[in-house]
């Protein structure tokens, strides 16, 4: 649920096309913040970047770009982290762009500008940037700015929690290959569907399919699917990897001495000795995507 005055402005559809409104009692929207975040060292998404900046104060709403993007456009700017307080965070680069702005952005709404790559989060072209987000500012101000909301996972052990992961988590050992990897046992809501030894576990979301998960062999799942995959990477033996409910509880205990690394989107690894537990659920706030969808079938093109 979004926080404050952001509550005003929202449309939200998330999977099996469930569609909403939020409203706050008829009242007006208040005014608009857009913070833009541009993949670092790259003009021309600097100059995107600038282009939708100028478009959105044209418009009268409030904008301002990341600190790295601001130097080399010679304006000021602010932290990543202030992107938490905004009405709309705009991506302007790849995917990675897109999670990095993710990572800051709390429960505010993205809208990706994709510069040529595969661009499953990313579906907006450069050249249609900048009327993008005038429509999501429009959509504000009428108080219904559509968003699709999709899961974010967490793993938890020993009391600690992750850091959200749009794409996948990893429980793995310290190194993979024949002289690494971990012993476990995996568990689906309490029930037993695998265990062996294998170099981890990866469990993602229909977000995360086409990214690690593919590299490991496992199925590619379309967004609109309410589902968490479960694949066992590189195993002894194993089972095939499996689609469970998207709020499924998914357990991996790890017996080694030398306990295991859970990894949050590449990032943030923490180890912890062993035995241990690693369980991995969906988390709040869900990953808020702004603006058109990007068309998954002609997205998968790009990956051959």
């Amino acid at each position: 649920m979004y926080r404050g005055r952001r509550a005003a402005g929202l449309k939200l559809s998330g999977g099996r096309d469930e569609v909403h409104t939020l409203l706050l009692g008829g009242a007006k929207p208040a005014d608009m913040e857009v913070g833009i975040v541009a993949r670092k060292g790259n003009p021309e998404a600097a100059s995107v970047a600038a282009g939708i900046r100028d478009a959105v104060r044209d418009a009268g709403a409030t904008v301002w770009i990341d600190e790295e993007t601001a130097i080399d456009l010679d304006v000021e700017g602010r932290p990543v982290d202030a992107l938490a307080d905004c009405d709309l965070a705009v991506a302007v680069g790849g995917d990675g762009t897109f999670l990095f702005v993710a990572r800051n952005a709390g429960d505010a709404p993205i809208l990706g500008v994709n510069l040529g790559e595969v661009g499953f989060l990313n579906a907006v072209p450069p050249g249609a940037a900048e009327e993008a987000v005038l429509t999501a500012v429009e959509g504000f101000r009428d108080g219904a700015m559509a968003v699709r909301e999709v899961p974010r996972l967490a793993a938890r052990a020993d009391g600690w929690e992750s850091v959200p992961a749009a794409n996948e988590v990893v429980v793995q050992g310290a190194r993979r290959g024949p002289d690494g990897g971990v012993d476990y046992e995996l568990r689906v809501d309490g029930s037993r569907y695998a265990s062996g030894h294998a170099d981890g576990v990866l469990v993602a979301t229909p977000t995360g399919s086409t990214a690690y998960n593919l590299s490991e062999r496992g199925p590619l799942v379309h967004p609109d699917v309410d589902g968490l995959i479960v694949n066992e990477m590189a195993p002894e033996e194993g089972m095939p990897p499996l689609v469970v409910d998207v709020d499924a509880t998914v357990a991996v205990s790890v017996s080694d001495p030398d306990g295991a690394v859970v990894v949050s989107d590449g990032r943030n690894a923490r180890e912890f000795p062993g035995p241990i537990e690693v369980t991995v659920e969906r988390t709040t706030p869900p990953m808020r995507i702004a603006g058109p969808e990007s068309d998954f079938f002609e997205a998968l093109k790009k990956l051959s």
